[in-house]
């Protein structure tokens, strides 16, 4: 009886002192902690350090210039379809985006007498019929600028001639 008393109290000191070496472990801190987002003041601090390289001098060049001014004014006039995503009558003026351009498949368009490059995520066989001049709807939720392109880039969502859906973007799966 002595015995398995004994083996009884060994694995109860065993077991015991296993669980609380496992809980100290699971109290200590993570070594990979999420990075916190940055405050507005560090946000500033950064931005400002940007300015400072060779590169963000030329964007802030570029800003100023009246190629710069010319591609907000054209973003500004869209920005209230941009972010209400309603329809924008588009033309198409080009078929083929500008040289050297790296955006993918996309066409050249008139927008309220301003020029965008419309950009899309794939090259949707619909679109491959459209031809200079047409008419079409366009919806998107965002709008972009680059230093290297004369024109704001407009991400294309949805597209439609003649009421006929050409393009609309799937979106993403497995999203919340």
């Amino acid at each position: 009886m002595k015995k398995v008393t004994y083996a009884l109290m060994v694995s109860l000191v065993v077991i015991s002192g296993l669980v609380f070496a496992n809980r100290e472990k699971n109290n200590e801190t993570p070594k990979k902690m999420a990075p916190q987002p940055l405050t507005d003041a560090e946000r500033r601090a950064a931005v400002k350090q940007w300015e400072a390289t060779p590169e963000g001098i030329k964007y802030k060049a570029w800003e100023a210039s009246p190629a710069g001014k010319k591609v907000y004014a054209a973003e500004a006039k869209i920005r209230k379809h941009i972010k209400g995503y309603t329809n924008m009558e588009a033309v198409v003026t080009a078929l083929s985006l500008p040289p050297g351009s790296r955006l993918g498949f996309g066409v050249m368009v008139r927008i309220d007498g301003a020029d965008y490059i419309l950009r899309f995520d794939d090259k949707p066989q619909q679109l491959t019929t459209l031809k200079v001049n047409d008419k079409i709807i366009i919806k998107s939720h965002a709008v972009s600028h680059a230093p290297k392109y004369a024109y704001p880039i407009i991400s294309g969502e949805y597209a439609e001639r003649d009421g006929k859906v050409l393009y609309q973007h799937l979106p993403r799966g497995g999203g919340c």
